[in-house]
């Protein structure tokens, strides 16, 4: 099944980022890289499609490959923080949470933060949003799911498109089989729409 976030947890949860009013725009994501060849065709693709799209990093990668995530800034794309570990918000006390982000963001230095899993307890939501900005989504392509097929992750992202529209993707080996598949169709079909992808920038 295609998850997109109910509207009553987003009512729960108002301090967090499920979209953006952004006339004309959509915001395209990719968390858990920087990834070898992985990233590299994701910004070959973007560059494709004058499209520009927002890179949630873990740190622990950006300390393996520094000169991807080099890249990344480099091509115009915005930098967010998806942790150093891939850590779980839920079961992990707050403190401990906020070191992991902090160690992360003393590489990435960015502003914007994503909790991997979407897991992230009330108490860190409280802590992280005194540093950052915590954006998460409204569109989720499950590209790292073996269950969903390529063509069932054009269509998690395809069917629901709208101005403001967050979308998850993920520039990872995992995901790799479908995000090859889904992310041109995608952007041809953002562009039949008459919209643009834009990086995120709070």
């Amino acid at each position: 099944m295609y998850f997109r976030p109910p509207k009553f947890i987003k009512r729960l949860f108002p301090e967090l980022n499920w979209n953006l009013r952004e006339p004309g725009g959509i915001f395209l994501t990719f968390d858990d890289g920087p990834t070898p060849e992985v990233t590299e065709w994701v910004l070959d693709t973007l560059d494709k499609y004058d499209a520009k799209a927002t890179f949630f990093c873990l740190g622990k990668n950006v300390d393996l490959h520094p000169d991807i995530f080099r890249k990344i800034k480099a091509r115009g794309h915005a930098v967010g923080n998806h942790s150093y570990s891939h850590i779980k918000g839920w079961g992990t006390p707050t403190g401990r949470y906020l070191e992991d982000a902090d160690l992360a963001n003393g590489l990435i230095r960015t502003n914007l933060y994503r909790p991997p899993y979407g897991r992230i307890t009330r108490s860190q939501i409280r802590r992280i949003s005194e540093r950052y900005h915590i954006i998460m989504w409204d569109i989720l392509s499950r590209d790292y799911s073996r269950a969903v097929s390529p063509e069932a992750c054009v269509r998690n992202v395809t069917r629901h498109l709208h101005e403001g529209s967050i979308v998850v993707f993920h520039d990872s080996a995992k995901a790799s089989r479908n995000l090859y598949y889904a992310l041109p169709r995608v952007l041809e079909a953002i562009q039949r729409a008459g919209l643009r992808c834009r990086s995120i920038e709070l």
